[in-house]
């Protein structure tokens, strides 16, 4: 099975109302970490700029407005073409990203056929490792020493 689904897409890096540039990305989703989505921005000849944020926040980005700080999400027409419109914020600057919808859509529901919603958690064996952790906890209090020490304060 893939574990990997990659697009790659020419998105609109929006310098004012007047003012766009392409810039070629690359969306990647690994099953191995379900929960996040990266973003790699060609925006120079160096290494790409790279955002990871949660895969969620994009998937309803598609259809509302979403997120708060740092990543916000939210569907826009312009020029009669359907946009997902991506703001980034950090301490080097802000940045405000135009995605085809219909580019994000198709490779958000081939991330989702991968790994459906719901179902991150048992990727990660978090429901296995958690367990893992009870059983040992539970097994160290049978180990803890207890208040008949002896060693009671006078």
């Amino acid at each position: 099975m893939n574990m990997l689904v990659e697009s790659e897409v020419e998105i609109r890096l929006v310098l004012s109302r007047e003012r766009s540039l392409p810039v070629h990305a690359l969306l990647t989703y690994r099953a191995e970490d379900p929960y996040a989505v990266r973003v790699a921005f060609h925006v120079g000849p160096g290494a790409p700029v790279t955002w990871t944020f949660a895969r969620e926040l994009l998937v309803e980005g598609v259809f509302r407005p979403c997120g708060e700080g740092d990543v916000r999400a939210w569907p826009a027409k312009v020029q009669g073409r359907d946009l997902v419109c991506v703001a980034l914020s950090s301490p080097d600057g802000d940045a405000l990203l135009e995605m085809p919808s219909s580019v994000v859509s198709g490779w958000l529901e081939r991330t989702l056929r991968l790994v459906p919603p719901g179902r991150e958690s048992g990727i990660l064996g978090m429901d296995a490792a958690l367990k893992g952790l009870m059983e040992t906890a539970s097994g160290d209090d049978a180990r803890l020493p207890s208040d008949e020490s002896g060693d009671a304060e006078v």
